[in-house]
Parts: C-alpha cells; structure tokens; sequence
C-alpha cells in the first residue's frame, strides 16, 4: 500500500522520467499498452522545470506520445519563492477538480498528483501533437487576436460569476492563497524596489515614487482590489500561457488560479500582450466587448463606467508582477521579462492607474 507522503507518479528530476515511470502514467489509462522507451527533447527552467518527453508506447488508440511535464523548479530561486503558495500544487488540484468545468481550451491531463513535502508532478498532452501552437511571453497580439482571447476570458468568467462561495471552491481562497498575499505584501517594497533598479530605463523615473509608495500599501491596495463580483480568474494570462490551433486560443498554466474579479484577467492581458500603441488605441472598446460577452452569457446590471474604472486599477497587477519576477529571476526569459514590465509601465502611465489607486 502506498505511503500517503509518497506517490510513484511523483517525481523530482528530469532522470526519474524512465520507462518505469511513464508506463505506469500510461497504464492509468489503458493498462495493455507497453512504453517501448522515453526521450526527452528539452528542458525548461522557470517558476516550474518545463520538460517535453517523447513516449514511444504501442497503442493505436489516441493516446499521446508527446508529453509535457511539470516538476518543481530546479532552480533554487524559483522553488524558493513558488514553494510556501504551492504553485505547482494549485495547478494540479486545477486539472484534477475544476478543468473538466471550465469552458476554456486547455491541454488534456495524463496524470496530476501531488503530495505535501514530496512535491507535484503534472503530465499533459504536448500540445503540438495536436498542431497547436504554443505562445511565447514576448509575442504581440493583434487587436482581433486580442477579441479572441476576451471572449474566452468572460466565458470563463461567466460561467462561475457570484458562485465562489460555494463549499467545491472554497480552496481557491484558502490558507494557500492567503498565504501568498500575505508574502507578497510583506516583500513587496524591496522587490519593488529591486525591480525597478534591474529595469532601469524600462520604467519611466515618473512611476518610481508612486510604484514604491503603492508597495508600501499593498495589502490596502489588494483589499480594495477585491471588492468587485467574485469568480474563477486565470491571473496570468500573458502571451506565454496561450496556444493557438486554427485560429482559436487556449490557456496554459493555471498555476495562479483563484477567486477574483473578472477584470483583472483582461487588465492583466491587455498590458501584457498588445502594443503599447494597440492597446492605448483599442483597450476601452475591448472592454466594451468584455462586457458585451458576459451580457450574451447571461450577467447582468453590470455598470460599464464601473468597469472602466475597475481595469484601470487592476492594470497595477501585471506591472508588480513582472518587475517582481525581474527582481527575483529565474523566473522567465530576461528578455521577454523586460519587454512585458515595458508594456505594462506603459499600461498604467496612459491609464494614470498610480493617480486612480491613489484617489
């Protein structure tokens, strides 16, 4: 009988992804078929080690024979800082209670399981088997592409709008989340100030005292930030957590699920993933269209002045954000990491979201 502190679909490092392994993965779903052998074709160290494993097995059936699997950071900064809110964890409990009803495009789970102090390992299909096509955190979308991935966002939104409080999605509010809140208001100012030091001319001088002082009141700053209607957000949705097969989007790395304001999605997206001149151009008409998706859903007396308002808050998130994850490293691409706190410092100079939070 297995021990409950340890699972054999755990694993801890690229070399315990063997034969073993993987046909006891596959026989969680069909247990005539033998894995021949195992490959892995790349590595990627982040907040999670990203690996990409090739699974030569016998079976005609569609089951994948491209994988992609995600440890703990190997990365002693990453595990460090995703450790104590059990980012990993917070992913696999999504593919393991949530992803079947959430109307989203995502990638299909092979295994998701995860045990406190023996770590988490998630195994999905590679979505290029698929012919999808991963993004990249510096990638720019267009304005149409941008509507694409709304609609998705407020379907998302829709589906769970006022109805966090229910028992099955308690967690997602939980001591974990609380934790993480608590951390992140109590390093925010040395990262912060950190962050903009490692930025330097990416973050205009202008934003420096007011990103500081906001630092100082975090946790005020998040108590106000939560007040809005409550559902199920992505909360990274950045152009690396996207796919894209024929022209329709998916969400990748539900790491940072959670209960929160529907707008923060969008804010979040937006600053990240548009131009600065796009989004300058084209942000209060694809709100509008945020708001028009969740009314064909079904939401209604949604104050759209409100609304406006609301994102040009949240648009504070994804500029902390990413100067934190510069600040501590390891964490993303160092050049997509600046090409996103430029985008974002952009974000919230135009929307004077400093000045807005501030009031």
């Amino acid at each position: 009988m297995l021990s409950f502190f340890n699972h054999p679909l755990i694993v801890r490092h690229p070399d315990q992804l063997t034969v073993e392994w993987a046909q006891k993965v596959i026989s969680q779903h069909c247990k005539k078929t033998i894995v021949n052998k195992v490959n892995i074709t790349s590595i990627d160290i982040g907040t999670t080690t990203r690996i990409h494993l090739k699974v030569d097995h016998n079976s005609t059936d569609a089951l994948a024979k491209q994988w992609f699997i995600k440890i703990p950071s190997l990365s002693w900064r990453a595990r460090t800082i995703t450790a104590l809110p059990r980012l990993l964890h917070t992913e696999v409990r999504f593919y393991n209670e949530l992803a079947k009803i959430t109307p989203t495009n995502k990638p299909t789970v092979l295994s998701a399981k995860s045990r406190f102090a023996k770590g988490s390992t998630l195994v999905l299909n590679d979505i290029t088997e698929q012919n999808s096509i991963p993004g990249h955190a510096s990638d720019t979308l267009s304005v149409e592409q941008a509507q694409l991935i709304i609609e998705q966002l407020a379907t998302l939104h829709a589906q769970f709008w006022n109805k966090t409080n229910k028992q099955e999605f308690n967690w997602l509010a939980g001591p974990v989340r609380q934790l993480e809140d608590n951390l992140g208001s109590a390093l925010a100012v040395p990262l912060m100030k950190r962050g903009i030091n490692k930025a330097k001319e990416l973050v205009p001088k202008t934003l420096h005292s007011s990103a500081i002082q906001y630092a100082r009141q975090r946790k005020k700053i998040m108590h106000f930030l939560a007040r809005g209607p409550q559902t199920i957000v992505h909360h990274d949705c950045h152009p690396g957590n996207l796919f894209w097969n024929n022209n329709k989007p998916g969400l990748l790395d539900w790491q940072m699920v959670r209960t929160g304001e529907g707008i923060s999605d969008i804010a979040y997206f937006l600053a990240t993933s548009l131009n600065p001149e796009d989004r300058k151009a084209s942000e209060h008409q694809l709100v509008d269209f945020y708001i028009k998706i969740l009314s064909s859903k079904g939401i209604t007396n949604l104050n759209s002045k409100q609304i406006h308002q609301r994102y040009r808050t949240h648009l504070i998130y994804p500029f902390e954000a990413m100067l934190v994850t510069l600040a501590i490293g390891d964490m993303m691409d160092i050049e997509a990491n600046k090409t996103l706190i430029k985008r974002a410092s952009s974000a919230i100079e135009d929307n004077n979201t400093l000045s807005e939070l501030a009031l």
